[in-house]
């Protein structure tokens, strides 16, 4: 598997209602972006594992017309054989109004109890799927799958397919995003250091496929750690977005519901990171806010026309329900924003 040709879409997953990076009222965005006339913000949860909205970890491509939304279900709790975490699958035709057509599923001993944070995009017309195992602590690891539709996958064949190493990290990955730059596949991942208490990011390049040989560590040394106040003990959840030159990575900042809240730093090279402000990008929202307790995992998406959005997960009750949403990016002073809705017209008179 040695494809080279990128022909993406991206995921993903975090959110908010207060926006520190908002474009002004009345500020046009960038040529290149455009008013959200159709796609539906309204925080979305699968039900169908607890009967109570349960979604995590988003991921959104856009596949022969349609968008794929790829998210973390939880187990079902009541004891039924081979219970554990999986990968849903939700379909929509008009961005944000989801309706789940599928689910991956763990089958493979490397997978442990469960599959979990999916990213996906597609290369050469299919669909590849990254995902962690979960259950094995130090020993998660990212794996990586590919499928014709988006609904069926097959798995590499020399999964798992990447785990870090070096002293400094415990050997964990999880929450995987891969992005083409400059000829290479860069592989951006969480890990823990050897107490397993701090969580950071690794990273890993590879110069033809996606299978284990392939990749490289990125750096003997963690890319990006907890170091602002907001981010407590964790950073995690990589999400890229590019233009130009410039990488531009959103992350998870602080472990869930403590709260975690989405950051922001920027690269030229992938290897050397610096923060865009002290403060979250997005941070939870207040109090009876549907994402009081956090905006998290956030995720890129870049639809066809350029436009781009950012989605994330939050919740309201410290984790007991978990719910999609996005925000629309734009751009001003060449970093990116957060791009309020168009406000509804004025009635005719």
């Amino acid at each position: 598997m040695r494809r080279q040709t990128l022909a993406v879409s991206r995921l993903a997953i975090a959110a908010a209602l207060a926006l520190p990076v908002l474009l002004a009222a009345g500020a046009a965005p960038e040529p290149g972006t455009h008013a959200a006339t159709g796609p539906s913000r309204a925080p979305w949860g699968d039900t169908s594992r607890l009967g109570r909205p349960f979604s995590k970890d988003p991921s959104v491509i856009r596949f022969r017309g349609r968008y794929l939304l790829y998210y973390s279900m939880p187990s079902f709790g009541d004891g039924r054989p081979s219970d554990g975490w999986g990968i849903g699958i939700a379909e929509s035709t008009v961005l944000g109004n989801w309706t789940k057509v599928g689910e991956f599923l763990a089958g493979e001993p490397y997978e442990g109890i469960g599959v979990a944070a999916p990213f996906a995009m597609v290369v050469d017309g299919r669909v590849h799927l990254f995902y962690q195992s979960y259950g094995a602590g130090p020993k998660d690891a990212i794996c990586h799958a590919e499928s014709a539709d988006g609904l069926h996958f097959e798995r590499d064949s020399t999964n798992p397919v990447f785990r870090p190493v070096g002293d400094w990290n415990a050997g964990r990955a999880i929450d995987a995003e891969v992005v083409r730059w400059n000829g290479r596949w860069l592989l951006y991942v969480a890990t823990r250091d050897p107490q397993m208490k701090v969580q950071m990011l690794a990273g890993a390049v590879s110069d033809g496929g996606f299978h284990r040989a392939s990749w490289k560590m990125l750096a003997d040394r963690p890319l990006l750690k907890p170091e602002l106040t907001w981010e407590q003990d964790c950073i995690e959840a990589p999400t890229v977005l590019t233009k130009g030159g410039t990488m531009f990575l959103f992350y998870g900042g602080a472990y869930n519901n403590a709260p975690q809240q989405v950051g922001l730093a920027r690269s030229t090279d992938g290897i050397r990171w610096e923060r865009v402000g002290d403060g979250p990008f997005l941070p939870n929202g207040g109090p009876g806010a549907w994402n009081s307790s956090e905006s998290g995992h956030p995720s890129v998406f870049v639809d066809e026309d350029g436009q781009a959005y950012l989605f994330y997960q939050g919740n309201d009750d410290r984790g007991r329900t978990w719910k999609i949403s996005f925000v629309r990016l734009g751009w001003r002073d060449g970093r990116p924003v957060a791009v309020p809705d168009a406000p509804p017209a004025a009635p005719a008179r």
